[in-house]
């Protein structure tokens, strides 16, 4: 008699276990020690050696182009900051200047978003380092529903928006947008 008491329970067990919401699985998640591609809403700084009037700040625009004097708009969406260096020196050297030296670096990366289950959610400007738990608190952190384990991560990737549930301790970049889930009970 006890056995069908046993045999009952772990039967029951199995069917309310069937109940509970099982985490979504692990999407391909973008390589957070990949190059860094730029994208619109970055702040460039361009130094062209020897020539003070082309080196200033620059901003990337909705269309993923910078726009200097004299060469007109550069490229500047999906590539590194060495990439867009090499494509300014290339239209600067065809006619503007005899062997132009140019460096790029992002002085302001552009923001991150948080989105879901935390006290206030939208864009914040990005810090380097940055992990799934710091974007969290800087978004006031987790509101009395959140789910407090994984979170998604939404990324812009070459193929188009990469979805992936990531640890807490995953690093996020800038353009990223973190969903906190609610919890079940």
């Amino acid at each position: 008699m006890r056995a069908h008491f046993i045999f009952i329970a772990v039967l029951a067990g199995l069917v309310l276990g069937g109940c509970v919401r099982a985490p979504p699985p692990l999407a391909p998640a973008p390589d957070p020690a990949g190059p860094y591609m730029l994208d619109s809403g970055d702040r460039l700084r361009v130094v062209v050696f020897g020539q003070e009037g082309l080196s200033n700040s620059y901003a990337v625009d909705p269309s993923g182009r910078i726009t200097m004097p004299l060469i007109g708009a550069v490229p500047a969406r999906g590539m590194t900051t060495f990439e867009v260096s090499q494509a300014i020196a290339g239209k600067l050297k065809d006619g503007y200047v005899r062997e132009p030296h140019v460096a790029v670096e992002v002085e302001i990366f552009r923001p991150f978003f948080v989105l879901g289950e935390v006290t206030l959610p939208g864009q914040f400007p990005y810090v380097p380092n940055l992990t799934a738990e710091g974007a969290v608190a800087i978004a006031g952190g987790f509101s009395p529903r959140a789910l407090r384990g994984p979170v998604e991560i939404h990324h812009q990737g070459n193929d188009g928006i990469i979805v992936a549930s990531v640890p807490l301790n995953y690093p996020v970049r800038p353009g990223d947008t973190v969903v906190v889930a609610e919890r079940w009970f």
